[in-house]
Order: C-alpha cells, then structure tokens, then sequence
C-alpha cells in the first residue's frame, strides 16, 4: 500500500484507485474501511474494482466513492502485483492517468481529447432524452408517436456527438 499511495503524486490528477481482481471467483474482499480512509487520506478521490467490497457503510461514511464487482464479508490480505499498469475492470480497460467518469450507474472513461467538449453537452444531451420522456408522459402516447419522438432524440445526440467529435 505504501508503494500505491506515493504513486499518487506522479498522476495528472487525483488518484482513483483501480483493482483489476485475479481471482476468479473472487476470494475475498479487495478493500475495506481502512484501505479506503488510507486512499482518502493520501488523496485518492475513489476506487473502482472488479473484485468485492466491504465495509460499505463505514466507507460511505465517510464519503469515499466505490464501484465493486460485488460485495463479500471476507477479509483477505490481497497482493498487489504491479502499480500503474493497465487493468481490466468491468469489461473495460483502464490504463493510469485515464479520465473516469462514476456514479451509480457505473463506471466510463472520457478521452481526454474530448473532456471539456462532453461537460458542456450533457445539459443538452438530457434535453434531448426529455424528448422522448415527455412525449411517453404525455396523455395519450402511441407507438408512432414515440417512434417520432426517439428519431428526434436521436437526431440531436448525433449533432452532439458530431459536435464534440469536430
């Protein structure tokens, strides 16, 4: 742990602990309370696993974003067998200094090429979603009236995307 919290300094930004689990099944839990006030207290802004969690509570006590594969009761004395390296969790892979995107949906990467550009669409891409939300909330939705209202959706995410991909 200690080789991992003074890597913390080398990254463009703050830290968001990766762990790629090995074991398969999973064996035991990947953190807990103390790893992640440890992270916390060496500025770590979060960590994401493919492995468990537990202590979910405490952790979310104190306010240390996690993204796990799932949640055990075990305790384990997990290896750390490389720091800085490319892992593969939730089907996607991380390689250090990637710009995460996390909330309880899960967890995404953003090209960093393109980071500014997507912050100032989103607003714009929800409303292109009300779209279809307020059309089916509507009195009397029909199957090709929500047929419209998603290639309208659609029409404007893609302007979006051709926007923020120019």
């Amino acid at each position: 742990m200690n080789d991992q919290v003074e890597s913390f300094t080398e990254l463009p930004g703050p830290a968001v602990v990766v762990f790629q689990d090995i074991d398969d099944p999973p064996a035991a839990a990947t953190f807990g309370e103390v790893m992640c006030t440890t992270y916390q207290a060496f500025g770590a802004a979060g960590l994401i696993t493919s492995g468990g969690g537990r202590d979910l509570d405490q952790v979310e006590a104190i306010g240390f974003p996690t993204f796990v594969g799932g949640v055990m009761c075990a305790h384990g004395y997990c290896h750390t067998l490389s720091i800085n390296v490319p892992v593969h969790v939730g089907g996607m892979t991380i390689y250090p200094g990637d710009l995460l995107h996390g909330d309880r949906n899960g967890v995404t990467t953003v090209p960093a090429a393109i980071a500014s550009q997507v912050a100032h669409v989103c607003k714009e891409f929800m409303e292109a979603e009300d779209i279809v939300l307020n059309y089916v909330r509507s009195e009397s939705p029909t199957p090709k009236g929500m047929a419209q209202a998603r290639e309208a959706c659609g029409q404007k995410i893609a302007e979006l995307r051709d926007r923020v991909l120019s």
